[in-house]
């Protein structure tokens, strides 16, 4: 980078801790860096220390999957509020994964967004005994108070090699590794300038030809839009998008369904990653969301299958009024299909959020969706829906205390009774005890047309407490053992018990990165209405106004991820509702480093009820070939089988990324009717080119 005189008068910094496997001591494998600015770009110079080569490397894809690889992470807290960073990791080989971190990074798998991108460099060297790891980022990609004189910093590491994961800033082992709570201090010496965040313009141009063997349809389409980011002083970003497709790209993960629940399938488009938490960030996980941004242009069709609902154009405006008061706008238009009976939509969502105390926040929201005009197959009910809320989220300076209490009302046409969702949850975790506590009612009446539910009219109580050994064999991280408890009941039957679980679950952890555990589940149900675990397209329904008891074990190993060969497998077995179920999940990978990675996902449940109901063998079959032939080229074969849903699916993606952040994507679709020899169902090959430009 050219800045060797300069990088010879600055001090390294050292002194890394460990996390795991304990961290109480520093690293065997020490790490050190050193940092520079000038008015544009920021400049980080890492040396690595090794005990080898034989690096966990496992492809040369952006975004890698830096927690099973070796690597450094840095992380940014640009408004010093403990809540939300930047993050930015590399490996040996010098590939980039970039995301950003809300809600002080206490839950690895909701606090992150990976999805998020920005232009920056890095360098590698790998050398005898250490490699090194040159980086430099553009303030541009910060947004940040240029008012103020330091930012929290911390940079942590994962040795593969020496089974060791070492921070600067010292975490507590039973802290997620990067717990914005536990950072140091980046001091500038002179103020910072005013960021000059460009204007991105991110066009597209599309391509498809498909054919509809069900409809007998067949035809080309081309299609033109983009996006673009708009920087609003410092702090405030402005997404726009038109005309947008999201639909070849990547296909979601097919999932087996056997609970009376819908499933929730993740976020993988990015013009709804940026401050995503601002939006999403509310409720319950798992019971109450009151906006879940893929009931934006993702819709059904008559036959219940999920399909694109094109959306017109879009605008997001996110980011900080000031360090403590941060701001979320979306408005997106949606566009009818009328053959499908799906309506066209405005979408509208408003967000505050103030931080209170030091690290605790006090949110508001309000969420409509609307039809734009009338439809002849839309009810009055189903024409307009507003939720609005208030939460209180609390956590404290050292990450020992965490909770939230929340407020939820919808508004329906026709729907006025009981329409207030509400909560409380409340958790300390410390290094041996992690004890936790939740209540939610929600209310019968209670509607969001753009959130996810799993039910309505409930009251639910969850208290979970669990205890973890520390032993003093060096092979083991340590034991935790949990009991995780729930309690349903139903207000309108005069709060009738419809769900109990008693969970119990011991697990070990290995200094090698494996685990084993076992958990016995004892389950009771009553089904207020009937449903068909297996799905069958004849299957008979359980009968309504019923009650089950029914208790099942299971048993599970992760092997050491560092091996070329390795896997993570489950077996469980149990009675199920008036039945007995057998299911096995597993998954293979292997590698040839760092070219090629091949898994395999093989789950099958065998389900046996008495008749008249069905039983059914469930297979879900998955091989995924995956090549990076170099860091910017990579191919992509994904296959699918899934018996429930009497579906073979093929996605085969070929990716070139010809400039930062530009791509050029051929993707192959097909899909064949298991149930009918494999007839084909849909079949389509597309083109894409999208472009990175900045102003």
């Amino acid at each position: 980078m050219g800045e060797e005189q300069a990088w010879e008068k600055s001090k390294w910094t050292s002194n890394f801790w460990n996390w795991r496997p304990t961290d109480s001591l520093k690293a065997n494998k020490q790490t050190q860096f050193k940092m520079l600015r000038d008015d544009q770009n920021l400049y980080i110079l890492i040396e690595a220390m090794t005990g080898g080569s034989n690096f966990t490397t496992p492809n040369l894809k952006r975004d890698f999957e830096w927690y099973q690889s070796d690597s450094v992470t840095l992380l940014f807290d640009t408004f010093s509020d403990a809540t939300n960073a930047f993050s930015f990791a590399t490996n040996p080989l010098g590939l980039k994964a970039d995301g950003l971190i809300s809600g002080g990074n206490q839950n690895f798998r909701t606090d992150r967004n990976n999805a998020w991108d920005t232009k920056w460099t890095v360098e590698t060297t790998i050398e005898e005994g250490k490699y090194t790891v040159e980086i430099k980022i553009p303030f541009s990609a910060f947004f940040y108070d240029n008012t103020q004189t330091s930012w929290r910093f911390n940079l942590y590491r994962r040795d593969f090699e020496g089974n060791e994961t070492s921070v600067w800033a010292q975490t507590p082992q039973n802290q997620v590794i990067g717990n914005l709570g536990f950072m140091g201090k980046m001091i500038f010496e002179t103020p910072l300038k005013k960021a000059r965040n460009p204007i991105s313009i991110i066009p597209f141009v599309s391509t498809a030809k498909f054919n509809d063997f069900e409809n007998l349809n067949q035809d080309t389409n081309f299609s033109i839009g983009g996006d673009a980011k708009i920087p609003i002083g410092n702090a405030l970003n402005l997404d726009l998008t038109f005309n947008p497709d999201f639909s070849q790209v990547e296909v979601d993960d097919q999932v087996v369904n056997l609970t009376r629940f819908a499933i929730s399938l993740p976020e993988k488009r990015q013009f709804f990653t940026q401050n995503d938490d601002l939006f999403k960030d509310f409720g319950a996980l798992n019971d109450v969301n009151p906006f879940f941004s893929r009931r934006i242009g993702v819709a059904e069709d008559l036959d219940g299958n999920t399909i694109e609902n094109k959306i017109v154009a879009g605008a997001r405006l996110s980011g900080k009024l000031n360090s403590n008061l941060r701001l979320g706008f979306l408005n997106v238009l949606t566009d009818a299909d009328i053959a499908n009976e799906i309506p066209s939509n405005l979408n509208t969502v408003f967000t505050l959020r103030q931080k209170v105390f030091n690290r605790s926040n006090v949110s508001f929201f309000f969420i409509d969706r609307r039809t734009t005009e009338e439809f002849d197959f839309i009810s009055e009910e189903e024409k307009k829906n507003s939720v609005t809320g208030i939460e209180y989220n609390l956590v404290s300076a050292d990450s020992k205390w965490n909770g939230r209490a929340f407020f939820h009302k919808s508004f329906t046409e026709g729907l006025n009774d009981d329409d207030i969702i509400s909560g409380i949850k409340l958790q300390r975790n410390t290094l041996r005890h992690r004890l936790g506590m939740e209540v939610i009612h929600g209310g019968e009446d209670f509607r969001s047309d753009l959130g996810f539910f799993r039910r309505t009219g409930f009251l639910k109580l969850s208290p979970e407490y669990t205890f973890r050994i520390y032993p003093k064999n060096p092979n083991v991280v340590n034991y935790e053992i949990s009991e995780r408890t729930f309690f349903v009941y139903n207000p309108e039957l005069n709060y009738l018990l419809t769900d109990r679980w008693f969970i119990t679950s011991i697990r070990k952890r290995y200094l090698n990165n494996t685990s084993l555990s076992f958990s016995a589940r004892n389950r009771y149900e009553y089904l207020t209405t009937g449903f068909d675990p297996t799905r069958s397209s004849d299957g008979l329904d359980l009968p309504s106004n019923s009650s089950y008891n029914f208790t099942e074990v299971e048993m599970s190993y992760r092997s050491d991820p560092r091996k070329k060969f390795n896997f993570d497998s489950k077996i469980a077995y149990g009675s199920f509702y008036n039945g007995t179920k057998f299911s096995i999940e597993n998954e293979f990978k292997w590698r040839k480093q760092p070219i090629f990675n091949a898994s395999m996902i093989v789950n099958f449940d065998a389900i046996e009820l008495p008749k008249p109901y069905s039983s059914k063998n469930i297979w879900l079959i998955s091989p995924k070939l995956d090549f990076t032939f170099t860091k910017t080229l990579s191919w992509t074969t994904f296959v699918q089988y899934n018996s429930q849903g009497e579906n073979l699916g093929v996605n085969s993606r070929m990716q070139w990324r010809f400039a930062p952040l530009s791509d050029l994507f051929i993707v192959y679709n097909d899909n064949y009717i298991s149930t009918d020899n494999f007839s084909p169902r849909y079949r389509s090959f597309n083109l894409k080119l999208t472009y990175w430009l900045n102003l």
